[in-house]
């Protein structure tokens, strides 16, 4: 059973950028697809980027298409969140979570694992 460990949050202004990292244990990092969820109070967790086992395709919300870039060291068991160009509205706890190899998946309830979460706040 895998164990994630999200890093990297803190406080921004808009405009700038933060680099999430998600370490993984416990399990072959290559074998899990990922994914990067967020949570602002008062909303349901919504996915933000998902990457396959290899890498070889992602998926971004809207939201953040342009923005953000998901990406993986399968030789580190990492998966990291680049995000540029923050705005207010990315503000929420920021989770990573690991699923077998059952193919690109977008939604939370399709992800078995999740890490404790890390707050990004972004002030305007």
């Amino acid at each position: 059973q895998v164990q994630l460990v999200e890093s990297g949050g803190g406080l921004v202004q808009a405009g700038g950028s933060l680099r999430l990292s998600c370490a993984a244990s416990g399990g072959t990092f290559n074998h899990y697809d990922m994914g990067w969820f967020r949570q602002a109070p008062g909303k349901e967790r919504e996915s933000v980027a998902t990457i396959l086992w290899s890498g070889a395709r992602t998926y971004y919300v809207d939201s953040v298409k342009g923005r953000f870039t998901i990406s993986r060291d399968n030789a580190k068991s990492t998966l990291y969140l680049q995000m540029n160009n923050l705005k207010p509205e990315d503000s929420a706890v920021y989770y990573c979570a690991a699923r077998g190899r059952y193919g690109l998946g977008r939604e939370k309830d399709e992800y078995e694992y999740w890490g404790q979460g890390t707050q990004v706040t972004v002030s305007s």
